[in-house]
């Protein structure tokens, strides 16, 4: 395995990890939202004990990603600069509302209803930007004979770029409903675990269908890396069946008179049907950070300077994992957390 190809799978997968808790953290902004008025199923109750301690987990992963970047491949840094500067700058302006936002509803009570909605909105809007990275790296909406220029009006109004949209919206209800289920279930909200089980059960089928989207999307918008990927057909069919898998989990008994699901059991078979999909999706991409003119060879850093940054993250990965391991541990099985009542 080359340097470049070393660097260009831990770039991925602080990718794949930012997605995955980014997006239930995202999902349990709107879901606070949404039932801001239901009171009785202390669904906004849950979701916001969730968010309270895992919104800054979470942006660590997208400062170690910008970092992995320029300090990697610093001559893909460029490019990517200027094809994501106008999407870019909306998702930092986005970030920074919805972080200030989420701090405010908890300290104005006054305006905690309005401070929500926003959150909850940008929670939306925010993931679907981020995955528009995906489909502006496929090239036909940059024009590189002039400058790297990103021909906005013509991506956003692709089909290609709307099913992406679609399915991060997808995604993020779908994981953090289900995520939201497993936690409820935890804390013995049981009122609450039928809400976000239900909206598992709905969303799920939808997340499937703008995936199919995307790659009838794909094939016509960005056919090269379409035939790539159905070269690992296979593996796509693997990860559909883990989507099955843990549609059938909530559909398990439990040891409550009346209570069906199993949502830790989903939430794991969900998070390895996106890591075989992020797999096949990765490998098809390769060799190309910007398709056809950046490549991960021409975007590299000099091997003496990755060497170094290598060895950092091996030592931040030690010294940081087990603290991870060791909060989110304390967060699901910390009992006097999980049973906290609201004032």
């Amino acid at each position: 395995m080359t340097q470049s190809l070393i660097a260009i799978t831990i770039l991925w997968g602080f990718v794949f990890i930012y997605a995955v808790m980014a997006t239930m953290d995202f999902g349990a902004g709107f879901w606070s939202m949404i039932y801001i008025n239901h009171d009785k199923t202390k669904a906004t109750n849950i979701a916001n004990r969730y968010l309270s301690p895992t919104w800054e987990v979470t942006n660590t992963f997208i400062v170690a990603l910008v970092v992995a970047v320029y300090s990697m491949f610093p001559g893909a840094a460029y490019s990517l600069g200027t094809v994501l500067l106008v999407p870019g700058s909306l998702i930092l302006l986005l970030l920074a509302l919805r972080s200030a936002f989420l701090v405010f509803s908890h300290v104005a009570d006054d305006y905690r209803k309005p401070l929500t909605y926003v959150t909850g909105i940008t929670g939306l809007l925010i993931p679907g930007l981020l995955i528009s990275v995906l489909p502006i790296s496929h090239g036909p909406y940059i024009d590189f004979s002039d400058g790297q220029t990103l021909h906005l009006g013509k991506l956003f109004t692709s089909p290609h770029e709307y099913a992406f949209f679609g399915f991060a919206v997808a995604s993020t209800l779908f994981l953090s409903s289900l995520l939201l289920a497993d936690y409820s279930k935890a804390s013995k909200e049981f009122e609450a675990f039928k809400v976000y089980r239900r909206d598992a059960l709905i969303i799920g089928p939808i997340s499937v269908i703008m995936a199919f989207l995307i790659m009838f999307t794909m094939k016509h918008e960005a056919a090269w890396i379409y035939d790539r990927m159905m070269e690992d057909l296979p593996l796509l069919w693997v990860s559909l069946l883990g989507f099955l898998v843990a549609g059938g989990a909530l559909f398990l008994p439990t040891n409550k008179e009346g209570m069906k699901g199993m949502p830790r059991v989903a939430v794991i078979a969900v998070t390895f049907q996106y890591v075989l999909a992020s797999y096949v999706y990765g490998k098809a991409h390769l060799p190309y950070i910007i398709y056809p003119e950046v490549t991960i060879q021409s975007g590299f850093t000099d091997p003496n300077s990755f060497k170094a940054v290598f060895i950092t993250y091996i030592v931040g990965f030690i010294i940081l994992f087990p603290g991870f391991v060791y909060f989110w541990s304390l967060f699901m099985n910390d009992k006097r957390y999980l049973r906290q009542k609201s004032e």
